[in-house]
């Protein structure tokens, strides 16, 4: 099993400075906001102020094992938040990427604005994203970051077990001063994911520690000097956001489909005193943010929305959304918008693997899913498939899966499934089997999942053959939310879509969506 951990940085915490270049004329005072901010799986956000791009705010999440990854939020009211792009846009960038483990924690984890693996002169450009630069990494740490002091210096911080620091060379990648432990933080397991700021003489260190669960916590320590020592907390002036991740569900975190989400809040504190953050809550009174701006890219190009609808129709000459994902990379000629004799649909062509992670199939040979992430507690998604199964072991279907979840699929038969992977507590609900009518056939079968409350999702079929296309609702199944949250990708959130697979079988029959809507 490879890993990518020496590329990438965590950013459990980042702070964003927002003074004078972010306010505009007359702006509001006590406004309020409502968190979350970057709604649905956004774990591990690292956020940036740029002034030189209309003064914009971009935030990058953790994909893991998604494909595109690295996506690149942007806004220029902290309010409104579009993705400007996918930073992991071409399989060249990062080669080792198609051969990792099927575990859903792998990939591009805990990535940072701040980060110099990836550079962009034009960062809602795919094409302008550079390919990846490799830095030496001989303690094997982990959520490298980067800082820039005042005299131009370069330094490197990174943790596990202890905070490292090191002077790299930006072009080679080369380590220029050996890796040297600055801090253990306070007692938490794991030390890891630091951050440096230099406020008023003071170099802060900013850590994560205590682990990945319900421990999980941010601690700072300040110095005069960037190599240390570093005192524990026994400000700075201006406005400053913080922005760390959370989840719904409270501190048991035993149902949270979404994983954890991008939450800002206000830092604040006298000059030369420590920083003070405010309580994350989902309502709350924030710092003067700037008017609403439009068009959300400073060059004119409209964004898609965080939280945003999908109605896809799938037209000819159409790309799939950007903010659609795959399950590690994709095998590009097993999804076709709109191919002759099928237009207005999306073609998939069914993999040898399959949502459970069939051992006997080798990773890097593809999964035929595509989906986007859950980002509201209450939805309803559906699509029409239109599926001719010949043999055994050909199917089709939507899911809500994050490590594995449930499924309606289409055979000659309609079918619900749940899997636990990763959940000995929870006992999965029985498999469902009907035969698909006869008065269903000779046109797609519409497949639906739909949450009304935040505890369960149900799965449902129709007859596409009604007026306005709607016909008869047959309830397939229900799973508890609880099955994609945690588990085996503790890190990751719920993703809902549509996928095609043969089960390693002989099958070569094609799916084909239409009418997608979320």
């Amino acid at each position: 099993m490879q890993s990518l951990t020496p590329l990438l940085l965590l950013s459990l915490t980042s702070l964003i400075s927002a003074t004078t270049p972010l306010s505009a004329p007359n702006p509001p005072s006590n406004t309020t906001y409502t968190n979350p901010l970057l709604p649905g799986w956004h774990s591990d956000p690292s956020c940036v102020f740029i002034p030189t791009l209309s003064n914009t705010t971009f935030c990058i999440t953790s994909p893991f094992l998604t494909f595109p990854g690295l996506p690149l939020y942007s806004s220029r009211d902290l309010r409104t938040w579009t993705l400007a792009r996918n930073v992991f846009n071409r399989p060249e960038q990062v080669k080792e990427f198609a051969g990792l483990d099927t575990n859903a924690d792998e990939g591009f984890w805990a990535a940072t604005a701040r980060y110099y693996l990836f550079s962009s002169e034009d960062p809602f450009d795919d094409s302008s994203w550079s390919e990846g630069l490799r830095v030496e990494n001989p303690q094997k740490t982990i959520d490298p970051d980067l800082f820039w002091d005042d005299d131009g210096q370069f330094y490197m911080a990174s943790g596990w077990g202890g905070i490292y620091l090191s002077t790299v060379n930006l072009t080679t990648g080369a380590v220029s001063t050996p890796a040297t432990r600055t801090w253990n933080g306070t007692g938490g397991s794991n030390p890891e994911g630091p951050h440096i700021y230099k406020k008023d003489g003071w170099y802060y260190l900013l850590i994560a520690e205590g682990g990945s669960g319900p421990n999980h916590s941010a601690t700072i320590a300040r110095s005069p000097s960037i190599w240390g020592p570093y005192e524990s907390y026994a400000g700075w002036g201006g406005e400053v956001v913080g922005c760390s991740l959370a989840t719904r569900s409270g501190p048991e975190f035993e149902v949270a489909p979404m994983g954890r989400e991008t939450v800002p809040f206000p830092v604040e504190g006298p000059e030369g005193r420590w920083p003070v953050v405010a309580p994350v809550r989902g309502v709350m009174i924030g710092w003067s943010r700037p008017a609403a701006a439009s068009p959300p890219r400073p060059g004119g190009e409209e964004g898609i929305l965080v939280d945003g609808a999908d109605v896809v129709d799938f037209r000819p000459g159409e790309k799939m959304p950007r903010n659609w994902v795959h399950h590690r990379l994709p095998t590009a000629s097993s999804f076709v918008v709109s191919p002759r004799g099928h237009e207005k649909t999306l073609q998939l062509v069914p993999s040898a693997a399959n949502l459970t992670g069939n051992k006997e199939v080798e990773v890097a040979d593809g999964l035929t899913f595509v989906g986007r992430r859950q980002s509201a507690t209450l939805f309803k998604f559906s699509v029409d498939i239109d599926f001719d199964a010949k043999i055994e072991g050909e199917e089709a279907g939507i899911t809500t899966t994050g490590t594995d979840g449930a499924a309606t699929t289409t055979q000659r038969q309609l079918r619900f499934r749940a899997t636990t992977f990763g959940k000995p507590n929870i006992t999965a609900p029985g498999e469902v089997v009907v035969d698909i009518p006869r008065s269903w056939m000779g046109g797609p079968v519409r497949l639906i999942v739909e949450a009304r409350d935040d505890e369960v999702y149900i799965f449902s079929a129709s007859s596409t053959r009604g007026k306005k296309g709607e016909g008869e609702v047959r309830e397939m199944g229900r799973a508890r939310a609880g099955i994609v949250t945690g588990g085996s990708g503790r890190f990751v959130g719920t993703l809902v879509g549509a996928y095609a697979t043969r089960n390693n079988g002989t099958g070569t029959a094609k799916a084909y969506l239409s009418r997608w809507s979320r």
